[in-house]
């Protein structure tokens, strides 16, 4: 899922860090990758893929109900997707000497997996399955790009 994002950030940032001792890449790394994850959770936040395009919204409950019963007002389904994936607690963050990682881990990373590749999963733990659409959590628009290059450059200048 993400080597082809990492690519072309590898081909031109990775002579830059190698000139950098251990310590000095691992914060400059911490700084990057902290400044990554605000900006994927922001637009996270605000419903959009990585091309600016908006997700797909949730379907509709068309399950019937019985005449006479109170119909719920769906206060769940009209919220924003995704309000506690884009939190802190759970867009994780891994720094090394040798790279970086902004990601999800766990149940939390197979939920996110679903999304982002429109896969098929039970909608219930014993329920139907449904081919959920193609939302992409995590990904890199091209302002994040000039974001770590002007990081990259910035750490550079005397």
């Amino acid at each position: 899922m993400s080597d082809d994002l990492t690519a072309p950030l590898e081909a031109w940032a990775g002579e830059l860090l190698s000139r950098l001792d251990s310590s000095k890449r691992r914060a400059l790394l911490l700084k990057i990758a902290r400044a990554v994850r605000e900006r994927q959770s922001k637009r996270i936040g605000a419903q959009k893929n990585p091309d600016d395009s908006a997700y797909e919204p949730r379907k509709r409950n068309r399950t019937r109900k019985r005449p006479g019963a109170r119909a719920s007002v769906g206060r769940i389904k009209r919220q924003a997707m995704f309000a506690k994936l884009r939190t802190a607690k759970w867009l994780k963050v891994e720094v090394t000497a040798e790279g970086l990682a902004v990601g999800f881990e766990g149940r939390v990373a197979r939920i996110a997996a679903v999304h982002q590749e429109g896969q098929l999963a039970p909608v219930d733990p014993h329920g139907p399955t449904y081919r959920y659409p193609r939302r992409a959590l995590l990904g890199f628009t091209d302002d994040d790009y000039r974001l770590i290059r002007d990081m990259l450059i910035e750490h550079m200048e005397p």
